[in-house]
This record gives structure tokens, C-alpha cells and sequence, in this order.
């Protein structure tokens, strides 16, 4: 354990989920080694995350690994116990404000969530919601259209349904740095780390995975193989020949997220909270250089751009536009500047936009994948029960038959980790979109 080419867990991915799982790992005793075929850690679709702190979800499991989640967040430092000379990232707190409407049920599953887990809100009438905003119109757009519909932002309503303010909410300051300082903490306790190294295949024996071939022609070998890939993480799994065996797969989303200035005399920077307005199809953060960040929650109307992970269009499209004029209907005097702003990145994705956190069909091989745009903040948490799993699996225990059940150490909860598994059915709950 102590011959540093001998490892007893190779993480593939070197994300903000899969540095939480080295590092919870390599506290349990592991000597770990993550591989990443970019640069540094959080150099994939993490840096391209939001970085949203939010409590709502549209299940009871994601609301209790959110508000788990929040814990360590504001603990952040304490967490991982190393000071990171790039900086140490921090949570900032706005609150959000979620808009009621019928896509979501006007909230009624999320407010059972919340009351069930003692998590603070108001709900808000129209007009109570008008001092969270900079001079909103608070009529009904419903259903989105895009920008060539002659009937594109043109108000159907007179009013929406009002909200849900969730104090507790709001993001880290820099989820590339938040990341390195996972990094840090993990070599700290023993974690090895390997950038510009691409994996090429699964190493076998005796049906179970034994390490992974890199494509400089080397092998490295370990019992345990996990695969946070994000983005590429079906790829990875056709490596493993695990893929067809599973009920839901993932696949690479092209997304685009929009910065627009703030109002004149509007410092949404300092003041600004989140918003996820289901009315409009968006979702919004202060941003850095007193901007909205404009996301989308992707409505019907809205194409899912699924690509080849290593050969996609970074170019800005009509629909990071269409974000911005969309929250332009509901802030009028948000400014929408001709040259676009904003960014192009890629999600993982699953069947039902919920995670998958799971052992395979092929013994040592693991599984979290399925995680982008909604499971960042969860991270933590995730390399606590991800860390678990691996343990009580391997001590041949059958998580498929008798799934783990995860005692949560900040909240009053167990969690049934087997919610995540890869061969449940669709969640016909979810949002179907990064809401989750």
C-alpha cells in the first residue's frame, strides 16, 4: 500500500465530485490515484458549473443531499483541514426565490420536502415578490417559445403564482478553485494525482476490474476503478462493457449560460439572489462584473444539443440569446447587449437527470456519473457515501439486493443510496432539466 505504483482505488476524473471521493477515500485509508486527460483539477464541465447552493429539488432524497451538502459549504475550510496557496473558495448567500407555476405543481412536493427537513422558506405573493427584484413584470409568459415565434414575449397572463423564498441558498465564489482545494486536501492525506493522462480501457481479470490502460501504452493497477468521467463518462463505461447492462445511461449535453450587465443603478452583484422562474424556463445568480448569469431550465420548446463530448460547437448559438431575452421579460431593464457573453460547456446527463452513484455489472468498477448542472453542490456528501459504498461492496456486501443505507453527518437522515441506482426506473418525478 505503500509502493506508490500500487493503488488500492483509481478515480477517473479529477471534477469536483470525483476529488471529493479521493478524498474521502484516502481519510478511510485508500491509497488513491485520480486520472484526468485535461490540465488541473476542475478543468472540465466543474469550471463551467454554476456553482449553485440550493435546497429545492423535485424529491424528498435530492432535498436531504442538498441541505446535507449546504453543511459542508460552510464548513468548507474546517472540512478539509489544508490551507490551498491558489486561495481557498468560499460560499456566498443570496437566497432564491423559486417561481410557482404548473410545470412544477406550484411547489407542492418541494414544500413538503423543505417542512420535511426543517428548512426555512416564505411563500410569497406576486406583489411580495417585487422588492427581491429590480422592477420586475410579474405577468405569465407561459408556454416558452423561442425568438422566431411571432408570439415570442408576449405576455399570456395576467399574473404568475407566486414563489418560494429559500433564505439558505446561494453559490461558491469559484468552483475550478473550490475543486483545487479538494485536490490539496487529498494529497494532504496521501492522493496521487495525474493530469494530461487519457484512459483507453479497463483492465479485467477473472471478471473484475483491475486497473485502467493509459494511451501512452502504460497500466496502472487497483481492485477499485471509479468512473466520475462526467461528460465522457459513457464512454468510459463502454470501456468496462458495462453500459448495455444498464437501465439508464447518460450522454454529453451541449449547454450555453448568458451574462448580461445589471440595470443601471442596480449593483445585482452585491444584492442579487438566485431565481429559477419555471414560468420563463430559466434560471438566474449574480455573476462577477455586476452581471445575471441566465441559464436555461430547459422547456419543451428548447432543442437538447446531445454531442460527442471530444468534437462539439463552442460557439455561441441563438439559444444563449434566447436565455437572455426571456429574463428580459421579466426584468425589462436588463440591458441585452448585440455581442453575446456567457459560456459553452457540456453536461452529463442521464435518462431522468438524476444521478447515478453505483457500484456495475463489473465487480470493482463504480459509478458517479449523470451529474452535471444539478449535483455539484452535493459533492461532499457524495465522496462521503461514494467512499462508503466502495467499502461495503467490496466487503461483499450486494448493494443491488440490500442497498446501503447512508447516516448522514450534519442533518438527522439516512439516506437509501440505492435511489441512485443505474438500474432503477425513470424517475417520473423529476423536472427533467438541471432543476433535477
Amino acid at each position: 500500500m505503500n509502493d506508490p505504483k500500487k493503488y488500492d482505488a483509481i478515480i477517473i476524473g479529477a471534477g469536483i465530485i470525483g476529488n471529493s471521493i479521493a478524498y474521502e477515500l484516502a481519510l478511510k485509508g485508500y491509497k488513491t490515484l485520480s486520472i484526468d486527460k485535461l490540465g488541473g483539477s476542475g478543468f472540465g464541465s466543474t469550471a463551467g458549473s454554476c456553482a449553485i447552493i440550493r435546497l429545492y429539488y423535485s424529491s424528498p432524497e435530492g432535498v436531504a443531499l442538498a441541505r446535507e451538502g449546504y453543511y459542508y459549504w460552510l464548513d468548507w475550510q474546517r472540512y478539509l483541514n489544508v490551507s490551498d496557496p491558489d486561495g481557498m473558495a468560499y460560499y456566498k448567500n443570496t437566497g432564491a426565490m423559486v417561481f410557482k407555476s404548473k410545470i412544477n405543481d406550484n411547489l407542492t412536493n418541494v414544500m413538503k420536502s423543505l417542512d420535511a427537513l426543517g428548512v426555512g422558506y416564505l411563500e410569497l405573493t406576486p406583489e411580495e415578490m417585487k422588492p427581491y427584484l429590480p422592477k420586475p413584470d410579474l405577468r405569465s409568459f407561459h408556454p416558452q417559445k423561442l425568438m422566431d415565434d411571432p408570439e415570442f414575449g408576449k405576455p399570456t397572463g395576467d399574473s404568475i403564482n407566486g414563489a418560494v423564498f429559500v433564505p439558505e441558498s446561494g453559490y461558491v465564489s469559484d468552483p475550478k478553485l473550490s475543486t483545487h482545494n479538494v485536490e490539496m486536501a487529498a494529497r494532504n492525506v496521501g492522493s496521487d494525482f495525474m493530469f494530461n493522462t487519457q484512459v483507453v480501457d479497463i483492465l479485467k481479470k477473472d471478471n473484475r476490474a483491475v486497473g485502467v490502460a493509459l494511451k501512452d501504452g502504460s497500466k496502472i493497477y487497483a481492485p477499485v476503478v471509479v468512473n466520475v468521467a462526467g461528460p465522457h463518462s459513457y464512454l468510459i463505461n463502454q470501456m468496462a462493457g458495462v453500459e448495455d447492462q444498464m437501465n439508464i445511461k447518460t450522454r454529453a449535453l451541449r449547454v450555453e449560460v448568458a451574462h448580461v450587465p445589471s440595470p443601471e443603478g442596480v449593483n445585482w452583484e452585491k444584492t442579487g439572489i438566485i431565481t429559477s422562474d419555471s414560468d420563463l424556463g430559466v434560471y438566474t445568480r449574480p455573476e462577477i462584473g455586476n452581471h445575471f448569469l441566465i441559464g436555461s431550465e430547459e422547456p419543451e420548446c428548447d432543442p437538447l444539443d446531445y454531442v460527442d463530448p471530444d468534437n462539439y460547437n463552442t460557439d455561441f448559438t441563438d439559444q444563449i440569446r434566447t436565455q437572455a431575452m426571456r429574463e428580459a421579460m421579466r426584468i425589462p431593464d436588463l440591458p441585452i447587449p448585440n455581442k453575446s457573453q456567457g459560456l459553452v460547456d457540456l453536461y452529463d446527463v442521464s435518462d431522468d437527470w438524476y444521478p447515478i452513484y453505483d457500484k456495475s455489472d463489473l465487480p470493482g468498477f463504480y459509478l458517479a456519473i449523470g451529474t452535471s448542472g444539478n449535483q455539484y453542490k452535493n459533492a461532499p456528501v457524495v465522496g462521503g457515501f461514494m467512499s462508503d459504498l466502495i467499502q461495503y461492496c467490496e466487503s461483499s456486501n450486494d448493494h443491488d439486493k440490500t442497498p446501503l443505507q447512508y447516516r448522514m453527518k450534519y442533518i438527522n437522515h439516512t439516506l437509501n443510496i440505492g435511489f441512485f441506482s443505474r438500474n432503477r426506473e425513470i424517475n417520473q418525478d423529476s423536472s427533467f432539466s438541471v432543476i433535477g
